[in-house]
Protein backbone atom coordinates (compact mmCIF):
# COMPACT_ATOMS: atom_id res chain seq x y z
CA UNK A 1 0.00 0.00 0.00
CA UNK A 2 1.04 3.65 -0.96
CA UNK A 3 1.69 5.64 1.95
CA UNK A 4 -1.42 7.73 1.71
CA UNK A 5 -3.53 4.11 2.24
CA UNK A 6 -4.17 3.65 -1.59
CA UNK A 7 -3.11 0.60 -3.13
CA UNK A 8 -0.04 1.10 -4.74
CA UNK A 9 0.68 -0.43 -8.29
CA UNK A 10 0.79 -3.99 -8.92
CA UNK A 11 4.19 -5.38 -7.80
CA UNK A 12 5.93 -6.52 -11.09
CA UNK A 13 5.68 -10.31 -12.20
CA UNK A 14 8.83 -12.06 -11.14
CA UNK A 15 11.28 -12.88 -13.51
CA UNK A 16 12.50 -16.17 -14.20
CA UNK A 17 15.75 -17.09 -14.60
CA UNK A 18 16.82 -17.48 -18.55
CA UNK A 19 17.62 -21.39 -17.89
CA UNK A 20 14.61 -21.89 -15.75
CA UNK A 21 12.07 -24.76 -16.94
CA UNK A 22 8.58 -23.10 -17.79
CA UNK A 23 5.04 -24.30 -17.71
CA UNK A 24 2.64 -24.17 -21.10
CA UNK A 25 0.91 -21.27 -19.55
CA UNK A 26 4.08 -19.23 -18.63
CA UNK A 27 5.24 -20.17 -22.52
CA UNK A 28 2.10 -19.65 -24.24
CA UNK A 29 1.54 -15.98 -22.21
CA UNK A 30 5.37 -15.26 -23.36
CA UNK A 31 5.05 -15.78 -26.99
CA UNK A 32 1.10 -15.10 -27.16
CA UNK A 33 0.24 -18.41 -28.32
CA UNK A 34 -3.02 -20.71 -26.92
CA UNK A 35 -1.49 -23.40 -24.86
CA UNK A 36 -3.68 -25.64 -26.86
CA UNK A 37 -1.88 -24.53 -30.02
CA UNK A 38 1.38 -25.57 -28.26
CA UNK A 39 -0.08 -28.96 -27.26
CA UNK A 40 -0.82 -29.49 -31.49
CA UNK A 41 2.80 -28.73 -31.86
CA UNK A 42 3.79 -31.14 -29.57
CA UNK A 43 1.95 -33.91 -31.90
CA UNK A 44 3.23 -32.02 -35.02
CA UNK A 45 6.87 -31.27 -34.20
CA UNK A 46 8.90 -34.49 -32.77
CA UNK A 47 11.17 -31.98 -31.59
CA UNK A 48 8.92 -30.00 -29.11
CA UNK A 49 9.25 -32.40 -26.23
CA UNK A 50 9.03 -30.75 -23.03
CA UNK A 51 9.48 -32.48 -19.76
CA UNK A 52 6.02 -34.00 -18.46
CA UNK A 53 6.37 -34.42 -14.45
CA UNK A 54 3.63 -35.20 -12.11
CA UNK A 55 -0.27 -35.26 -13.28
CA UNK A 56 1.38 -34.71 -16.78
CA UNK A 57 2.40 -31.17 -16.05
CA UNK A 58 4.32 -30.18 -18.83
CA UNK A 59 7.79 -28.02 -18.46
CA UNK A 60 9.71 -26.18 -21.23
CA UNK A 61 13.01 -26.00 -21.35
CA UNK A 62 14.54 -23.14 -22.81
CA UNK A 63 15.47 -24.58 -26.07
CA UNK A 64 11.56 -25.89 -25.80
CA UNK A 65 11.16 -22.17 -25.72
CA UNK A 66 13.33 -20.65 -28.31
CA UNK A 67 11.86 -24.00 -30.33
CA UNK A 68 8.26 -22.46 -29.86
CA UNK A 69 9.30 -19.05 -30.41
CA UNK A 70 11.16 -20.11 -33.86
CA UNK A 71 7.51 -22.18 -34.79
CA UNK A 72 5.17 -18.99 -33.97
CA UNK A 73 7.35 -16.98 -36.42
CA UNK A 74 7.32 -18.99 -38.92
CA UNK A 75 3.57 -20.60 -38.84
CA UNK A 76 2.09 -17.47 -37.73
CA UNK A 77 3.91 -14.52 -39.32
CA UNK A 78 6.14 -15.83 -42.06
CA UNK A 79 3.22 -18.35 -43.26
CA UNK A 80 4.57 -21.40 -43.17
CA UNK A 81 2.66 -24.36 -43.28
CA UNK A 82 3.01 -27.44 -40.52
CA UNK A 83 4.64 -29.67 -43.86
CA UNK A 84 6.72 -26.67 -44.98
CA UNK A 85 8.74 -26.08 -41.43
CA UNK A 86 9.08 -29.73 -41.23
CA UNK A 87 11.04 -29.52 -44.81
CA UNK A 88 12.73 -27.07 -43.31
CA UNK A 89 13.83 -28.82 -39.98
CA UNK A 90 14.55 -31.93 -42.04
CA UNK A 91 17.13 -30.06 -44.02
CA UNK A 92 18.91 -27.55 -41.46
CA UNK A 93 18.00 -29.06 -38.23
CA UNK A 94 16.07 -27.56 -35.33
CA UNK A 95 19.14 -25.34 -34.40
CA UNK A 96 18.69 -23.29 -38.04
CA UNK A 97 14.91 -22.56 -36.99
CA UNK A 98 15.92 -21.20 -33.56
CA UNK A 99 19.12 -19.09 -34.84
CA UNK A 100 16.07 -17.20 -37.14
CA UNK A 101 17.50 -18.12 -40.42
CA UNK A 102 15.49 -20.91 -42.59
CA UNK A 103 18.29 -23.13 -44.37
CA UNK A 104 18.84 -22.34 -47.88
CA UNK A 105 16.83 -24.88 -50.04
CA UNK A 106 19.18 -27.89 -51.27
CA UNK A 107 21.21 -27.21 -54.62
CA UNK A 108 20.26 -29.59 -57.37
CA UNK A 109 23.41 -31.01 -59.98
CA UNK A 110 23.35 -28.13 -62.80
CA UNK A 111 21.59 -25.01 -60.64
CA UNK A 112 22.46 -22.10 -61.37
CA UNK A 113 24.63 -19.85 -58.47
CA UNK A 114 22.87 -16.92 -57.53
CA UNK A 115 24.24 -14.00 -58.58
CA UNK A 116 26.48 -11.96 -56.83
CA UNK A 117 24.59 -9.18 -54.23
CA UNK A 118 23.41 -6.01 -56.26
CA UNK A 119 24.04 -2.58 -55.06
CA UNK A 120 21.84 -1.00 -52.37
CA UNK A 121 21.06 1.70 -55.52
CA UNK A 122 21.08 1.26 -58.89
CA UNK A 123 20.64 4.19 -60.18
CA UNK A 124 24.19 5.80 -60.10
CA UNK A 125 25.10 2.59 -62.36
CA UNK A 126 22.56 3.45 -64.68
CA UNK A 127 23.34 6.88 -65.69
CA UNK A 128 20.52 7.71 -67.68
CA UNK A 129 20.07 4.39 -69.73
CA UNK A 130 16.92 2.12 -69.93
CA UNK A 131 17.49 -1.69 -69.16
CA UNK A 132 15.72 -2.56 -72.00
CA UNK A 133 16.52 -2.43 -75.28
CA UNK A 134 14.52 0.13 -77.70
CA UNK A 135 11.99 -2.60 -79.25
CA UNK A 136 11.23 -4.20 -75.23
CA UNK A 137 10.29 -0.26 -74.16
CA UNK A 138 8.06 0.42 -77.56
CA UNK A 139 6.86 -3.41 -76.78
CA UNK A 140 5.75 -2.24 -73.43
CA UNK A 141 4.17 1.00 -74.10
CA UNK A 142 1.98 -0.75 -76.40
CA UNK A 143 0.75 -3.13 -73.54
CA UNK A 144 0.00 -0.38 -71.06
CA UNK A 145 -1.87 1.40 -73.59
CA UNK A 146 -4.09 -1.67 -74.13
CA UNK A 147 -4.56 -2.34 -70.59
CA UNK A 148 -5.42 1.73 -70.37
CA UNK A 149 -7.69 1.06 -73.17
CA UNK A 150 -9.20 -2.00 -71.86
CA UNK A 151 -9.89 -0.80 -68.07
CA UNK A 152 -11.61 2.58 -69.68
CA UNK A 153 -13.81 0.42 -71.15
CA UNK A 154 -15.01 -1.93 -68.01
CA UNK A 155 -15.42 1.56 -66.11
CA UNK A 156 -18.25 2.65 -68.84
CA UNK A 157 -21.95 1.83 -68.18
CA UNK A 158 -22.58 -1.55 -70.40
CA UNK A 159 -24.85 0.89 -72.89
CA UNK A 160 -21.69 2.78 -74.01
CA UNK A 161 -19.45 0.41 -74.78
CA UNK A 162 -21.36 -0.58 -78.26
CA UNK A 163 -21.71 2.81 -79.15
CA UNK A 164 -17.84 3.31 -79.05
Amino acid sequence: MAEDGEPGPAAPARMKAPAALRTISEVSDEIAVPQHILRFWETRFPELKPMKRGGNRRYYRPDDVALCKALKRLLHEEGYTVKGVRKLIAQGGVRSLMAGMPPPPPRLPGDVPPPAEAPARAEPLLQGRTMLPPQGAGQLRAIRDRLALALDRARRPAGLIAAS
